[in-house]
């Protein structure tokens, strides 16, 4: 856990500080710019120039000068000093006093107000209350009661401001503000001088060992705890840090932001404020002085001075960095952002969280790896450099100067290491999606995509696919020789066809499915193939390639034309006639693209559906000219009947007469002849194909029922569908009750036909054609329902008579309220009218005239 983060550099010897007076004990210090003051146990303070400088080796060293010295006149020793340099003055503790001389020269002022007596120790207010600048305020404890003093320090005077006792005698304080952080003899304390609150902090045996109250930030303090603990505690009285765990016997401690410097008699340590581990250990013996002068650290033995120079925060990160030590240097660099301007800190932190990337990167650690990318904002052509070859030939990229990491490449951070490459590999694929998809590419996007399509190919990964499927940015010069090395055709074709060079792409398939080419991508290429033509604009390529897939499939590629959108520009839009001649030599294409046309697209042309209609009738024929008959071609021809009779009963447009004449000599389409005798309006020569020579009761009744709706009657002129329905009904009992066909009358038919569909009839004259003979039990069915119906039909009407009424009676009414008073409603038997006076008056003078 150790950090070099101070060098310990000599400031002033022995020999310059006292010569040969082995007597003479450094007895406290001050540091105010270029000056340091120390005072000494003999009552002198010498006064040194301080000059640093760095040396050859990137050192800081100093050169020392010693402007003067002044024996203060006494017998004791310099206790403390406190420079004020706004005042240029120096405040000096001896003899118990505190006295004023000048920073420059050392004389004290000539005023004997500018001293205060009876002090056993005191301290400058760092943070002073008073909005004067030419002002220093001291917190001072009296030697002489139980009670610490306020004062403050003018140029050529020194002023009492408030004197506040305590519960016990303090031995040691810190100001900051109006709080005062008090050693006692048996617990530290916080006391406002200016409201006079205290809050208790911890019990603190003085007497044991020597108590430490160091102010280090604004309302906060450091105190020396027992259990050998530095403890932190706010104004308030909390401690908002954790406590560092330094040695029983510290005498001195300093902050350095973000260390802890402790002293004890033969150390030197360092805590670290951030996770309060120790991270430095120097050995210094006969340790007297730490103290801090304006963020430097002022170290003394009783003969010598010593600067604890901290090492740039840069470095020591650097240093955690190179032991592999992350986590430890991002808690120091969190810990600078405080001591490092804005902008330089977000670039210093960016670059460290890249390095500890790579370093957690180098030991498989991809998680965390990751997420150092992620906030450091990598350019991820950093990471993508160290995979040969995945950078495309066109990058200018370079590394980063000085380097981000030691690893020329994969290949040196794995060491022949197959499975960590393939780890590093598969992190990489992670990496590049997950930057790609948050479009963190930063303006390198052809690299990441370029890159991912490699490692897809490479690692046979499902998404190769989705990646050229989609938008992407994917180099055709760098990507199609890659695609190629791994036999990966399907996708090349894809990339092909993303940058526009559709030939090229369907010229790749094509080699594929005829097997020139090894590509396991899609079983069902052949498939793709013809769906991707069915799409393609350019018309130029789908008749260069439709013979291919005919030639291969004509099931599969006809449906180049079927599956082609009706709409689209006009360059890209085929002529269906076009198409049907290009078939002509693909027999079973051009019969599934008519059925398109005709079937689902509903094109009204008469030439399609007579063509189509010939192809059904020639497919017919030809499996009835088959000797054997087989199960499978049973199946067959019923399937073509059956194509062949919708057609000829949905579709009007066909010629009838041709079609006539091609199946009017099979005594097998006897079905399919009476459709066409119906589509010519020859109902009675249907139906006697039906009745006597197919001998179908079933297949009869379905041809009235299809005519009714699907054949325009002849006669008469107007008939409406029920009309008609009724004169094919009564043609087919006729043609049950024919004498004079072979076979006679066909009662039994005649009588299902009546009894079934009795609604159909008209009764009255279905029982003027009947034979006498006839049992009317046989009837009586049709005789129920024929009665029903007229029951109806008559109540029906009746209704309809009785609610026409009642609305004229209505509308009657509403005539008669809505007429004006004072006329005259004139009714008899029939009707009644209504005559305004005027009128009437008129009526009874012609009247009058005519009588």
């Amino acid at each position: 856990m150790s950090v070099k983060a101070f060098e310990l550099v000599p400031v002033v010897e022995r020999e310059l500080l006292m010569g040969e007076k082995a007597r003479i004990n450094i007895e406290c210090l001050e540091c105010c710019g270029k000056y340091l003051y120390v005072g000494t146990n003999d009552c002198f303070i010498h006064h040194f120039l301080l000059e640093e400088q760095t040396n050859a080796k990137g050192r800081v060293v100093y050169l020392s000068q010693k402007l003067q010295q002044k024996h203060l006149g006494l017998k004791k020793g310099v206790v403390e000093l406190k420079a004020a340099s706004a005042l240029e003055r120096l405040i000096v503790l001896c003899d118990a006093t505190i006295y004023v001389h000048d920073m420059l020269s050392l004389e004290a002022l000539p005023s004997g107000s500018a001293k205060i007596k009876g002090v056993l120790s005191f301290c400058v207010n760092e943070n002073p209350v008073s909005a004067d600048p030419f002002c220093v305020e001291l917190g001072v404890i009296s030697s002489r009661r139980r009670a610490v003093q306020i004062y403050t320090v003018h140029e050529d005077r020194v002023q009492l401001v408030k004197e506040l006792g305590t519960p016990q005698q303090p031995c040691a304080l810190s100001l900051d503000g109006y709080f005062l952080c008090l050693a006692l003899a048996s617990q530290y304390m916080i006391l406002n001088y200016s409201t006079g609150a205290s809050q208790d902090l911890f019990p603190f045996d003085s007497e044991e060992r020597k108590p430490i109250v160091k102010r280090i930030g604004r309302e906060e303090f450091l105190l020396a705890a027992p259990g050998g603990l530095g403890m932190f505690a706010n104004a308030e009285g909390i401690s908002q840090r954790a406590p560092v765990n330094w040695s029983e016997n510290v005498i001195g401690a300093a902050v350095c932001f973000p260390y802890v410097v402790a002293l004890d008699e033969g150390f030197v340590t360092v805590h670290s404020m951030l996770d309060q581990q120790l991270k430095q250990t120097l050995s210094f013996r006969d340790g007297h002085i730490l103290q801090d002068f304006e963020g430097k650290l002022v170290l003394s033995s009783t003969k010598a001075v010593y600067m604890l120079v901290p090492l740039p925060l840069e470095r020591q990160i650097q240093d955690l960095l190179a032991g592999n030590r992350v986590e430890e240097a991002l808690t120091l660099t969190e810990g600078a952002r405080r001591n490092i301007p804005k902008d330089r800190f977000q670039i210093l932190h960016k670059r460290i969280l890249q390095q500890a990337g790579f370093i957690q990167f180098g030991q498989l650690q991809f998680l965390e790896a990751k997420e150092h990318f992620r906030k450091g904002q990598l350019d991820v052509r950093e990471l993508i450099s160290l995979y040969p070859l995945l950078l495309p030939a066109s990058s200018s990229f370079t590394r980063c100067h000085p380097p981000l990491h030691p690893f020329a490449d994969l290949n040196q951070l794995t060491q022949g290491d197959q499975e960590k490459a393939q780890s590093c590999k598969r992190f990489l694929i992670s990496y590049l999606h997950e930057v790609r998809s948050c479009e963190g590419t930063n303006g390198f996007r052809e690299e990441v995509d370029t890159a991912l399509l490699k490692l897809y190919a490479e690692a046979d990964h499902e998404s190769l696919l989705d990646l050229l499927a989609s938008d992407n940015a994917c180099l055709l010069a760098d990507s199609a020789p890659w695609l190629e090395k791994h036999h990966k055709y399907f996708a090349l074709g894809l990339l092909y066809h993303y940058n526009g060079q559709d030939a090229s792409a369907v010229q790749m398939w094509v080699r594929v499915v005829d097997g020139v080419l090894q590509d396991s991508t899609r079983s069902d290429l052949f498939e793709y193939v013809v769906d991707f033509l069915s799409f393609c604009p350019s018309l130029d390529l789908v008749w260069k390639h439709a013979d291919w897939a005919l030639q291969r499939d004509q099931v599969v590629g006809v449906q180049i034309f079927t599956k082609r959108p009706v709409g689209g520009d006009q360059g890209s839009r085929l002529n269906p006639e076009d198409v049907v001649t290009y078939l002509q030599k693909h027999s079973h294409a051009l019969l599934l693209y008519l059925e398109h046309l005709v079937l689902d697209q509903q094109v009204q042309k008469e030439r399609f559906h007579t063509h189509l209609g010939v192809l059904y009738v020639e497919r017919v024929l030809a499996l009835l000219s088959q000797t054997s008959c087989p199960e499978e071609e049973k199946e067959a021809l019923s399937q073509a009947r059956s194509r062949l009779q919708r057609l000829l009963k949905e579709s009007s447009l066909y010629r009838v007469q041709l079609l006539m004449g091609k199946v009017e000599g099979s005594e097998s389409l006897l079905l399919e002849r009476a459709v066409l005798h119906g589509r010519l309006g020859e109902h009675e020569r249907a139906l006697h194909l039906l009745v006597h020579q197919l001998r179908d009761r079933r297949a009869a009744e379905d041809y009235c029922s299809w005519a009714a709706t699907a054949c325009v009657p002849q006669e008469p002129p107007n008939a409406t569908q029920q009309q008609q329905g009724t004169r094919l009904y009564h043609l087919l009992l006729a043609t049950y009750l024919d004498p004079d066909v072979p076979g006679g009358v066909d009662s039994t038919a005649a009588v299902d036909l009546l009894n079934r569909h009795g609604h159909a009839f008209d009764a009255a004259d279905v029982l003027g054609i009947l034979p006498e003979g006839w049992s009317l039990q046989l009837l009586r069915p049709f005789l129920s329902t024929a009665v029903r119906k007229s029951a109806h039909a008559q109540r029906t009407a009746q209704v309809a008579l009785g609610l026409a009424r009642s609305e004229n009676l209505q509308l009657l009414h509403d005539r008669v309220s809505s007429q004006p008073r004072g006329g005259v409603i004139v009714m008899n038997k029939n009707k009644v009218n209504f005559h305004p006076w005027h009128v009437c008056e008129r009526e009874t003078d012609r009247d009058g005239e005519r009588e």
